[in-house]
Parts: C-alpha cells; sequence; structure tokens
C-alpha cells in the first residue's frame, strides 16, 4: 500500500491528514476489510511523526468505527460488508414460502452468509411500548424470543420479538427453532395471513452491551427499528425490536407517490 506525505505547511493537523490518507486507502480498497493497518512504527517511520500523532490518527478511524484494535495482533479494517434492507421486499410471502426468514432473504441478497445465534424463548409480560404496539392489556402475557444476527460471521443484529401468547401457544414459535420460514410463516399457518407491517426507525448511541454483543468500536451508532405486524383482520401479530449496527445496513424503501 503506498502512503502519501504530509503538508506540514497546511492547517489540517498531521494527525487528521493520517487519519485522511489510511481512510482513502481503504475506499479505494488497497485495505480491504480483515486487513492489518502498518504498524504504529512504520506510521511514525514513514511520516515523521510522534508515536501520538499516529495514536490520534487510528482513535479517529476507530471513533468512526472504520477500524478496530485487538490486543496484541494490532488495527485492522472493519468494514462489513452491508445487508440491503427493502422494504417492499424483505417481508414478502414468497421468501416464507421458500422457507426463508426476512434476515436470510436480505443476506442472501447482499451475498452474505446468514447465521443466528443467542437465540433465547420465554414467557412474561411485555414492555409497556410494546404492549402499546400490540394493544395488549398490563395482565397480557407474550412469547419473547430474543436472538442475534450474524452476517459471514460478523455480528450486525440483535432482535426481540413479541408475539400474544394465545397466538403463539401450539406453535413452533415456543420452540428454539421456529421452522421455515421463521414465525411470521407459523403465524400464517395459524390462520393470521399477514397484511402490512409499521416501522419506526431511529438512530442512536450503543449500549455498553450492545457494543459487546454487536462488536462495536468507540463511536459507532446504531440504528433500531421497532417493527409491528399486523394481519388481515386488523389484529397486532407480533412486534420486533431490532438493533443494528449502523455500518452494515442501508435502508431502502419504495413507495409509490399517490
Amino acid at each position: 500500500m503506498a502512503l502519501g506525505s504530509l503538508d506540514r505547511s497546511g492547517d489540517r493537523a498531521p494527525y487528521r491528514q493520517i487519519a485522511d490518507q489510511l481512510r482513502a486507502a481503504m475506499d479505494r480498497g488497497d485495505l480491504a476489510a480483515g486487513d492489518k493497518l502498518p504498524s504504529e512504527a512504520d506510521l511514525m517511520r514513514h511520516y515523521d511523526v510522534a508515536r501520538m500523532t499516529v495514536r490520534q490518527a487510528v482513535q479517529e478511524l476507530r471513533t468512526e468505527g472504520r477500524v478496530v484494535a485487538e490486543q496484541g495482533r494490532g488495527v485492522f479494517v472493519r468494514l462489513p460488508a452491508p445487508v440491503r434492507r427493502l422494504a417492499s421486499d424483505r417481508f414478502a410471502r414468497r421468501h416464507r414460502d421458500a422457507g426463508q426468514a426476512a434476515f436470510l432473504a436480505e443476506a442472501e441478497k447482499a451475498g452474505v452468509t446468514a447465521s443466528v445465534d443467542e437465540i433465547q424463548v420465554g414467557r412474561g409480560q411485555a414492555p409497556a411500548l410494546i404492549r402499546e404496539r400490540l394493544m395488549l392489556d398490563d395482565a397480557a402475557q407474550v412469547v419473547i424470543r430474543s436472538r442475534r444476527y450474524l452476517a459471514s460471521g460478523q455480528p450486525i443484529e440483535t432482535a426481540v420479538s413479541y408475539i400474544p401468547a394465545d397466538l403463539a401457544e401450539g406453535t413452533r414459535i415456543v420452540e428454539h427453532d421456529s421452522g421455515p420460514g421463521g414465525i411470521y410463516a407459523r403465524l400464517e399457518e395459524a390462520g393470521h395471513t399477514l397484511d402490512r407491517f409499521t416501522e419506526e426507525v431511529t438512530a442512536r448511541m450503543p449500549t455498553a452491551d450492545e457494543r459487546r454483543r454487536l462488536q462495536l468500536s468507540p463511536g459507532t451508532p446504531v440504528l433500531t427499528v421497532l417493527r409491528t405486524a399486523y394481519d388481515t383482520e386488523g389484529r397486532a401479530v407480533e412486534a420486533c425490536d431490532t438493533v443494528k449496527a449502523a455500518p452494515a445496513y442501508v435502508l431502502e424503501y419504495d413507495f409509490p407517490a399517490r
């Protein structure tokens, strides 16, 4: 990888110039996802700067979520492939008929290998906001399904689904493996044909637990999406609270101009 030189007569701080050049190398593909950055010693020697200057440059890239430091190994480019979410397509019935849940359909379009771990299934009362979306009273029970999604081994999303207990009981929704097509396929098999979805999208900084579970670099934001699914009778049959690593997603929506 060819590195440039510093403009010592300009106003831009040397560490920012170094960060600019490393960032440009990533954008060009000279430094690809998983590649190791030049060592501190190499960067100090090339740019003729102090160690602190190099560390400031690398810290800027870490804050942006572009690189991640691994203890004892060095600093590596962290650019997970985006999973393009097509709001008009990802919940299409044809995916469920083919045995694919929404995340599998998204991952296939992006050309990444999808996997799910940290699956937990339980029963209890939903948080107030979820009860409101599901139009449930305070005493109502829900089945709670929590999981983490990975794209080619990289954690990029956590999700918690809340399904009214009377809809989930007697189906594979209460099992660890909900079966081909996921919980939406099971709901439709039980007679609750899906009609529409609503989503509320926000952005924020992650909690400490979210940073750990999604392996986020300092300063990396997350997207939160609260989705509610309705059947053809107008009943809210599921609410799903997801937290997504922002660099891994492109949210694309297609809707008519009428």
